[in-house]
């Protein structure tokens, strides 16, 4: 069985070494550390049906590890708090 908690905070830690906001860099957008290559461009490929083999193939700067920090990263951004009405 995974250890979901553990899986968690591990791809969260990879996310916030490899991911960075430079307000000078793609208009303050999330990329991937020292590139220019924007999260939402990666996971935009990686929903329309392009394989990681594929981005890694077309941007050879790109690591698996980099695809894995841009879905953690994405993933994190989509967790948020639910308030319920009392």
């Amino acid at each position: 069985m995974v250890d979901l908690t553990s899986l968690t905070a591990h791809l969260a830690g990879m996310a916030k070494q490899r991911i960075v906001i430079d307000p000078a860099v793609c208009g303050g957008r999330p990329i991937v550390a020292g590139t220019r290559m924007r999260v939402s461009d990666i996971l935009d490929a990686l929903a329309a049906g392009a394989g990681a083999d594929e981005l890694l193939s077309d941007f050879p700067y790109l690591t698996r590890e980099d695809i894995s920090a841009c879905l953690a990263y994405g993933a994190r951004a989509v967790d948020h708090s639910v308030v319920q009405a009392a």
